[in-house]
């Protein structure tokens, strides 16, 4: 029996509109009210009905009246977003996964944005999928007491550096930095820059590059320079980033860059400034992007396995439809691409 805690002590099961009622201190018409967005509801009551939900985790069933199955060939998938080629790669794995099966896929977007994961899921819950294939590890607290109390199976992708809700797949990011310090440390590099993105919205990126600065720390060197950009990676962000960087530190020997996109703005500034890369100025990426490899000089980086996690998820779930008693952890691996760059 599910046990879960409420601001008003212990309840048991999955928690009902009856649970909601009861903890905002309203009828159960009302919570259906708000939830259907029907009828005049009072701020304050809408906001203490919206928090009771949030704190039990409660998911309306909106399956309720219709067909038993209707939503049980449903796989719920929520990615951060779809212009960034390396999340397209993965549904082409989780599709081709599901292409001999019965099961759709529904997909949402979250644009890296944890309350637009935590609706999104809501909504998902609502229509009872037989999964729910999710990126990374944070979540709002109400999203991951809605994911627990479903008893849904759910895979976390990309990142296995965290205890997982249900089953994690992908790779370990400080792992993956920490080889590409030593990886470049081998090849002679002493004076490292770092040029990265926002890393509230990508955790996975700050998770390298601490594994990056261990990397160094453990042979005695540290970040000669770093700089950031306040915002997503781009080619554009990268080859402006990079500028800022040699402009305060000009004698360095390699730059690390957040990932492949970063990386390739990085090697058009060297091409329009003259920069000889390798020769002068070492330049290495994350994700092993086609674009990075097309480029005169091939992008050294590091490649993510990315339709195999997406592939590997689908297989995963559907070998039973159980949570098993025992968290897993699938590390799908990466390969460093020694390239031209580096």
């Amino acid at each position: 029996m599910l046990v879960f805690k409420s601001g008003k002590g212990f309840m048991y099961g999955v928690p009902t509109l009856t649970d909601v009622a009861r903890l905002a201190g309203v009828s159960e018409n009302t919570v259906s009210r708000v939830i259907r967005n029907k009828g005049p509801i009072a701020d304050s009551t809408r906001t203490r009905v919206t928090s009771a939900i949030e704190e039990l985790g409660y998911v309306p069933n909106r399956a309720a009246g219709s067909l038993a199955s209707s939503g049980s060939m449903l796989m719920g998938v929520l990615l951060p977003s779809l212009s960034n080629i390396v999340f397209p790669e993965v549904l082409r794995g989780i599709h081709s996964a599901l292409a001999s099966t019965e099961y759709q896929a529904l997909v949402g977007v979250t644009d890296y944005d944890a309350l637009t994961e935590q609706g999104i899921v809501s909504s998902l819950l609502a229509w009872k999928p037989a999964a729910i294939i999710m990126t990374g590890f944070d979540h709002t607290d109400a999203t991951r007491r809605m994911l627990e109390n479903s008893r849904v199976r759910v895979a976390e992708l990309m990142d296995i550096d965290a205890e997982p809700i249900d089953i994690a797949i992908g790779l370990s990011h400080r792992k993956a930095g920490y080889d590409s310090g030593r990886h470049l440390i081998s090849r002679g590099y002493r004076r490292f820059g770092y040029v990265g993105h926002d890393w509230t919205a990508d955790r996975r990126a700050r998770k390298r590059y601490e594994g990056l600065c261990a990397a160094l720390l453990e042979a005695g060197l540290t970040l000669k320079a770093e700089q950031r950009v306040d915002g997503p990676s781009s080619t554009i962000a990268g080859r402006d980033t990079l500028a800022r960087l040699l402009t305060k530190k000009p004698d360095i020997e390699v730059v690390v860059f957040s990932n492949d996109d970063m990386a390739v703005g990085g090697f058009f500034h060297c091409l329009s400034a003259g920069i000889a890369v390798k020769e002068k100025l070492g330049l290495f990426g994350f994700n092993g992007l086609d674009i990075g490899q097309s480029l005169p000089a091939p992008l050294s980086t590091v490649r993510s396995n990315r339709f195999l996690i997406g592939q590997t998820a689908v297989e995963k779930l559907l070998e039973s439809s159980e949570r098993p008693l025992e968290r897993q952890i699938v590390d799908t691996g990466y390969v460093i691409i020694e390239g031209a760059t580096a």
